[in-house]
């Protein structure tokens, strides 16, 4: 009895330290840990810029920042095929702590493959911009109207369809993702 016991305590905290130390590969470092908090809803904002790359298998993605001007606050949305538009906070938007990545922008877009996966990236270099240098050097990324994000200091060149991967230029690090939703055009986006 004891050693029926024994053995079964023994394959429990085996199997538990086999799942421990095993893994999914690279699953679990699809998403940054940064630090990144944003929720626009674009029902109140009525942002077309914002909504088109919100539109499934559009291939549409937008630069989101924050400016300022004569102290109101406006979300500031660009995206790759050349429309800029703004959108002054409303009330919801003045009491969220909002943070947009590393250095106040992110890439937001529908890719344009079969898979419709909506994508929120950094919009700093990850392989030229270090958020512990001081002085801080920016080192953000242009889009291009193919879904291509480029360096201008490193020219690398980043696949926002399929996953932030380098696509031409030096090896390094794809580009930092974070994990993000959207409840359509016109609703809710929420990164985090």
């Amino acid at each position: 009895m004891m050693r029926k016991i024994i053995f079964t305590i023994s394959t429990f905290i085996l199997t538990l330290l086999t799942m421990m130390f095993s893994s999914c590969g690279e699953a679990e470092f699809e998403y940054s840990s940064a630090p990144c908090y944003l929720i626009i809803d674009n029902s109140l904002h009525h942002d077309a810029t914002l909504a088109s790359a919100l539109t499934q298998y559009s291939g549409t993605y937008v630069t989101i920042t924050i400016t300022t001007k004569s102290g109101a606050r406006y979300f500031s949305f660009t995206n790759n095929v050349g429309k800029h538009t703004e959108s002054i906070f409303n009330a919801y938007d003045e009491r969220r702590s909002l943070l947009l990545g590393y250095n106040g922008g992110l890439i937001v877009g529908f890719g344009n493959s079969v898979d419709g996966i909506l994508y929120a990236y950094d919009r700093e270099c990850p392989n030229c911009f270090d958020p512990n240098m001081l002085p801080l050097k920016s080192r953000p990324l242009s889009v291009s109207e193919n879904g291509i994000a480029k360096c201008g200091y490193c020219k690398r060149q980043y696949d926002l369809n399929n996953g932030g991967f380098i696509s031409n230029g030096d090896k390094g690090k794809k580009l930092t993702r974070y994990s993000c939703h959207a409840t359509g055009a016109y609703g809710i986006l929420t990164v985090n």
